[in-house]
Parts: C-alpha cells; structure tokens; sequence
C-alpha cells in the first residue's frame, strides 16, 4: 500500500472540495439566502461553517500525513494502516457530522447527524497520537552541517 500517494490524494482532493464547499457558503451568503442566513438558521450556519474549516483542516492533515511518512520508519505497517484509517475516518465523519448535524435543526438545535461529529474527533485524536508517538525515532535528513543526520 503506498500511503504517501493515498494520503496525497485524499488531500488535496479534501482540501478542493472542502474550498468549494467554502464558496458555495459565501454564494449562500452573498446572495442573501434566507436557507443559510436567516436568525433561526443560525444553528444550520454554524454547522455549515465548521464542516468546511474542519475539512479543509483535514485535507492539510492529510498532507502533512503523507509528506511525514519517509521520515517515520518506527511507524509499521500496521500502524501506518491504522494511522490511515483514522485519518480518513476522522475526515469523512468530523465534517460529514457538522454538515449533517446543520441539515435539519430542531429548535435551535443540530440535526442527529452532529453524533458523528464526536466520533470523527477520537478517530482524528487516535491517528494524530499514533503519527505524534512515531515521529520520535524520526529520521533527520542527513545535510551537510548536520552531524547527527
């Protein structure tokens, strides 16, 4: 499995879509939308507005991810896999909670989506101490004033 390729990917594709979804909510908001503006959708617009911060947040997690693993040998290969997992666990129920959590909105209230949400955080804070555990046997790139590369 090339994880640095996958996670490239997931990246910068998170990271587009996670931006246009960005522009499709300032579309909302230039145009007055009273779905996205009005005071009693204020809860929908708050969920909306984490969804795509936390997306976008994701997609440059994935990144830094991906641009990390040459230089996280401790990092086996199952705990690349796991890693992995949660990563793109996190990235598809933090934001898919939030947006889904602003869908329908009871009294004030997010929709039942926001459970995912919760779920998304303790995969995304599983994957980030399994990758922060890693990174202290990192390899340092050997350069030419560096002595201990």
């Amino acid at each position: 499995m090339n994880y640095t390729r996958r996670h490239l990917w997931l990246g910068w594709w998170s990271l587009f879509g996670f931006l246009m979804l960005g522009l499709a909510l300032e579309l909302l908001h230039g145009f007055k939308a009273g779905l996205y503006l009005d005071v009693q959708n204020e809860t929908r617009r708050l969920m909306w507005t984490l969804a795509h911060a936390h997306g976008a947040l994701l997609g440059l997690v994935h990144i830094a991810f991906a641009l990390s693993l040459p230089h996280l040998p401790s990092l086996d290969a199952p705990g690349r896999l796991r890693t992995s997992w949660c990563l793109i666990g996190a990235s598809v129920l933090l934001p898919g909670g939030f947006f889904a959590g602003g869908l329908r909105v009871y009294g004030g209230d997010p929709g039942p989506g926001i459970v995912l949400a919760p779920i998304g955080a303790t995969s995304l804070l599983i994957a980030v101490f399994l990758a922060a555990r890693a990174s202290g046997s990192a390899e340092v790139p050997r350069t030419p004033g560096n002595k201990r590369g």
